[in-house]
């Protein structure tokens, strides 16, 4: 770096210091420059349906632009699309909300954002996953929060024990954040865990931010949002999204549900940053919403296949143990009986058996002896990189 951009990253602000970023981005830009060079690479990193978007959804779209749908609508999003998250929160997750408690945004982590920016205080203490999804963590640090992290462990099914919660909370806890089904683990909660998370809460004056983007994609039975507790919807920010169940990430297409107060200041939020989502975007939500279901139970269904496969060929591995996820397209299996770290064994599945795998610690602590397999790619890729692991580690 010359001694010019020196002088310009010292005037960077402090807090840019402590903003984090997601190692699935850093993996991938490493197979990709692996490909570059010829190398063949399976790519389990990004955590992307590889399905493309219904094409009901996509005709929507299209619609919409033929019709002029490419100027501003209102910050807080299109009213008809906020009409249609409260359909299908009363549907899904079983609460009653008013389009005035919803918020479009463009993608899902403005919600998560938004949320932290809006609640946390310098000090304030916020519970947290770990592992889970890093951005959390980045985010708390980045609004000057102090992060409290709550182990979800493999041998509660890597779903988060509530005693252990309720000893992390403190006077100066402001927030919660929760995640079922869950990134990186595929864990989902009980209607038992979160009534007892709710009785933990309740009348503390701490908020929940539940990110239930993965809520459709559960294997057995549903996913259950804190929302649906007596007394909790007001206390709780429900972030979801498209990206995940409809197969949208390019979309950038989110919402987030919470009480009407703290969405007018989400609003304020939006205005400041983003203005507002576009309109053609959202059109296309409502149709996802209230179109046909079936590509989404066709994924789902996809997804089971490709499970069944994966848990039973890690746990065919020497030295490699996997829990089968109940949710989202995550497998995390355990690879202590190799005796390599996590870290080590993603670097060496990358360079000795062209796999890209993301290292368990990269989600917390409580990740370390794990690694994290997205399982939204193909069955032939999959049997693929399995024969590949098993050679590669027999030369250990």
């Amino acid at each position: 770096m010359s001694n010019e951009l020196e002088r310009m990253s010292s005037r960077f602000a402090e807090r840019l210091q402590r903003l984090g970023s997601e190692s699935a981005f850093q993996v991938f830009s490493k197979a990709k420059a692996l490909e570059a060079e010829g190398k063949s690479i399976i790519h389990f990193e990004i955590g992307e349906p590889d399905f493309d978007t219904p094409g009901n959804i996509v005709d929507a779209a299209k619609k919409a632009l033929d019709q002029g749908f490419t100027h501003y609508t209102a910050a807080q999003g299109y009213l008809p699309f906020r009409e249609a998250v409260v359909e299908y929160a009363a549907k899904y997750k079983k609460f009653q909300a008013g389009a005035d408690e919803v918020v479009a945004v463009p993608g899902g982590k403005p919600v998560m954002f938004y949320t932290i920016m809006a609640l946390v205080d310098p000090g304030d203490e916020v519970i947290y996953p770990n592992p889970g999804f890093p951005i959390y963590e980045s985010l708390i640090r980045f609004a000057g929060g102090t992060p409290v992290p709550v182990s979800i462990l493999e041998e509660n099914d890597f779903r988060l024990n509530v005693e252990e919660l309720k000893s992390r909370i403190t006077p100066r806890t402001k927030l919660l954040i929760l995640n079922s089904p869950a990134n990186p683990t595929g864990g989902v909660l009980t209607r038992e865990d979160v009534e007892g998370i709710a009785e933990a809460v309740r009348g503390k004056g701490i908020f929940v931010l539940s990110d239930e983007i993965y809520e459709r994609i559960v294997y057995e039975g549903s996913a259950y949002s804190i929302a649906a507790v007596p007394g909790m919807k007001d206390w709780t920010i429900v972030l979801d999204g498209f990206s995940k169940t409809y197969a949208m990430t390019g979309w950038r297409l989110g919402y987030g549900i919470m009480n009407r107060e703290l969405a007018k200041k989400v609003t304020d939020l939006m205005i400041n940053s983003n203005s507002c989502t576009a309109t053609f975007t959202q059109i296309a939500g409502i149709e996802a919403i209230r179109g046909p279901q079936e590509d989404v139970d066709s994924m789902v269904e996809a997804f089971r296949k490709r499970r069944e496969v994966i848990v039973n060929g890690l746990n065919s591995i020497k030295g490699i143990s996997c829990k089968k996820s109940g949710g989202a397209f995550y497998a995390f299996p355990n690879i202590t009986g190799t005796g390599m770290t996590s870290n080590q064994m993603a670097d060496y599945l990358l360079n000795h058996a062209g796999v890209a795998v993301l290292s368990g610690s990269s989600f917390g602590s409580c990740g370390e002896g794990h690694l994290r397999f997205s399982y939204a790619t193909s069955l032939e890729q999959i049997e693929m990189a399995l024969e590949r692991i098993q050679k590669a580690l027999a030369h250990l």
